[in-house]
């Protein structure tokens, strides 16, 4: 089974047993969270036939920073440097099991 998800304003492609980084989800490590899913399909469906929505249950292992990205902005012949950095909370899930609708 495979479906579709979609969480912090971006879409994954998700099987069982997938871990992902994604944007923080406000809940403790080791719960369990579920996700609607916009698309899915069991593996011996073409994806032609496939289901719009499902069910996706995920367990939450741990909260983390992604890798820091600088921000330099400079203006020439004008004296203007500007430096900022930001690093971008992340949580990573393990894709329990997929509910076909």
């Amino acid at each position: 089974m495979y479906a579709i998800i979609k969480t912090g304003g971006k879409q994954y492609w998700v099987v069982p047993g997938d871990i992902l980084k994604v944007e923080k989800i406000e809940a403790e490590t080791g719960k369990e969270i579920s996700f609607e899913a916009l698309w899915s399909a069991s593996q011996n469906e073409e994806p032609k036939k496939a289901n719009k929505g499902g069910k996706v249950t995920a367990e939450i292992l741990r909260h983390l920073k992604g890798p820091k990205t600088i921000v330099f902005k400079r203006r020439p012949k004008k004296a203007y440097e500007k430096s900022r950095g930001h690093r971008q909370e992340l949580s990573e899930i393990k894709i329990k099991e997929i509910q076909l609708s």
